[in-house]
């Protein structure tokens, strides 16, 4: 029966990242993914998250994986808020001493991933869906279907489930608590081949309802729209969308149509799973984690997570250390919770509640973060993730001390 050192289930920004890591120095790897490599790169329903915080961008850069990021991504220095009839520009690097953000899409970082990893001469097993998990506290043991039917197995020092948010493994953990929210309304998202509503995305809060304007290049824009969580998106012709969105710019930008690439609608929720962790198995990225998408925080918690296990697994192999290994939830725990508490600031701060009390103090919280330097702060902190990635700036340069 094969063996490896770690097996990696799932070949999204986290799996590939800590595959890259680990492969790096020496380790044995396999990674398993269920979906073929097609399916990974084109889908367009893969066309999802787009903003690496500053940490997140410094880390693939520190790891040589953030040549075409940096070549064709848009480095962004602000966002906006839109409310009352005005556009309130937060300028990121006045806010953070420096800091900004980075809009290079999830599906382009996955290509890049998937291609350099190969050119490297790792293997990824696509089309190898992983169906269950033996013996995790001792040899934990794959067990998989490979693309011509057989089930077959592989034993591994350690496994690492970053199956995603639909995560087949989470279940793998004895008693483990599942901490979720969810919200009373969903995100009717688009991808346009049409100019973007501005250079710099724009969170609009409208009586109406929330609406996002973002982009994924300068003619690719991507936006969003509050609506109720039962809603269908046979009812939302294409004028219809367009028409809605610049409804709630109410004159401070507008919109120009153009032809959909995609249409999608996303409930909004909150997802921790606690512990990360059984025996000589971990949970990372949306497999242990979902934020809402209003703060732009999934993508940059699966990173997270990649580099705190690498830096784990160096710690355990090269030193002969267990001890990171051991504290791998409490310290995944501190950057989790961090973004679950900005993405629940954002998303209760922009969304129109039907209470009106609700959306009378959401408003009054508004306005306040409009005139307060203290607030802004706040959020300019998070959405940079001064304390998210942020914290693990460094760490693919630094040494293992034993």
């Amino acid at each position: 029966m094969p063996r490896v050192q770690v097996g990696i289930v799932g070949a999204g920004p986290a799996g590939l990242l800590l595959a890259h890591l680990l492969a790096g120095e020496g380790l044995e790897v396999a990674v398993l993914e269920a979906r073929s490599r097609e399916y990974l790169e084109q889908s367009p329903h893969r066309i999802r998250a787009g903003v690496l915080e500053w940490g997140s961008k410094e880390i693939l850069a520190q790891a040589g994986l953030g040549q075409r990021m940096l070549a064709q991504g848009l480095e962004h220095r602000g966002v906006y808020l839109a409310f009352d009839g005005a556009l309130h520009r937060l300028d990121f690097p006045a806010l953070t001493e420096g800091q900004s953000i980075w809009v290079y899409g999830q599906q382009y970082l996955v290509q890049d991933l998937i291609r350099l990893y190969l050119e490297k001469g790792h293997t990824i097993h696509f089309e190898h869906e992983v169906v269950g998990l033996e013996a995790l506290e001792a040899e934990p043991t794959l067990v998989y279907r490979t693309p011509q039917g057989a089930t077959e197995r592989l034993v591994c020092e350690f496994v690492v489930g970053a199956d995603g948010s639909h995560s087949l493994l989470r279940s793998q953990i004895p008693g483990a608590q599942v901490h979720q929210k969810t919200y009373p309304f969903a995100w009717l998202g688009i991808l346009a081949q049409a100019r973007p509503a501005a250079e710099e995305l724009i969170y609009a809060s409208h009586p109406r309802g929330f609406a996002l304007f973002s982009m994924r290049s300068p003619s690719i824009a991507r936006n969003y729209l509050q609506v109720p969580v039962d809603e269908r998106l046979e009812d939302w012709p294409d004028a219809r969308i367009w028409e809605e969105l610049n409804r709630r710019l109410e004159g401070v930008a507008q919109v120009e149509p153009g032809p959909l690439l995609e249409k999608s609608l996303t409930p909004l929720r909150s997802m921790v799973v606690t512990p990360m962790q059984h025996g000589r198995f971990f949970l990372m990225g949306d497999a242990a984690h979902i934020v809402p998408p209003t703060g732009a925080k999934g993508m940059n918690l699966a990173l997270c997570d990649a580099v705190l296990l690498y830096r784990a697994f160096k710690a355990y192999y090269q030193q002969k250390d267990p001890g990171p290994l051991e504290a791998y939830t409490p310290e995944a725990l501190r950057h989790v919770w961090q973004a679950e508490l900005f993405s629940y600031f954002m998303t209760t701060l922009l969304h129109t509640p039907a209470d009106p009390f609700d959306d009378g103090l959401r408003q009054a919280h508004l306005r306040h973060l409009g005139q307060s330097p203290h607030l802004q702060r706040f959020l300019a902190e998070n959405y940079v993730g001064l304390h998210t990635s942020g914290r693990y700036v460094g760490v693919l340069r630094a040494p293992v001390r034993g």
